[in-house]
């Protein structure tokens, strides 16, 4: 392997990060916890990791590719993370009074009715390839990345969300009264925005 246990590190830091950003997932997940409970979830997050593996493996290769192509890729992607990492902050931090919505087309009952909506909700937004390709350049070297290094990249950024989305769910029929808090609401999407700038800031100077 090319990269280090401290890479991996700052790449589990900087998922952990994202995971605490409400996005469609966590929309997914309280729509079916709240309708089902973990039974109903639980096969959401399941679907979700086949996303989660295919989009940073597609991005690396596609990566690879750009980089042994165009002078100076690399640090065009260096940067682009940092833009994007800061750009999501601020937009956080702007929309932080925004409240979580639920989607009734997200809680037909079954686990397979959940798999395949963790699967629609993941695949489903083209955006998160291009996160990746903006993103994993500024953590890892790409050029230089063996089988090993794409296994466990691409390990990791299933395993993250995998956890997070577990403990959520395990979570949500706790926290009800909290998620639907305008001022918890608030307090999370501000606290998520300021973590996502100081990845970008890091990113920029490392």
């Amino acid at each position: 392997m090319t990269i280090t246990l401290i890479d991996l590190g700052l790449y589990a830091i900087g998922l952990l990060v994202l995971f605490l950003t409400p996005g469609p997932v966590w929309v997914a997940l309280i729509a079916r916890a709240m309708s089902g409970g973990f039974r109903s979830a639980f096969p959401l997050a399941l679907g979700v990791v086949v996303g989660d593996v295919l989009w940073p493996f597609l991005a690396i290769l596609g990566v690879s590719w750009l980089v042994a192509e165009v002078n100076g890729f690399m640090t065009i992607l260096r940067w682009s993370a940092v833009v994007i990492f800061v750009w999501m902050g601020i937009s956080l931090i702007r929309s932080a009074d925004r409240q979580l919505g639920q989607n009734s087309k997200l809680t037909a009952p079954g686990a397979w009715a959940g798999f395949a909506a963790g699967l629609a909700v993941i695949l489903g937004n083209p955006k998160a390839i291009l996160f990746y390709m903006g993103v994993l350049p500024g953590f890892f070297d790409l050029t230089v990345l063996t089988t090993m290094d794409i296994a466990a990249i691409c390990a990791l950024s299933a395993l993250i969300p995998l956890f997070g989305n577990v403990v959520l769910s395990l979570l949500l029929h706790r926290a009800r009264a909290i998620i639907k808090s305008p001022s918890a609401v608030r307090k999370m999407n501000l606290t998520s925005g300021i973590l996502l700038i100081a990845v970008g800031i890091v990113i920029g100077l490392t």
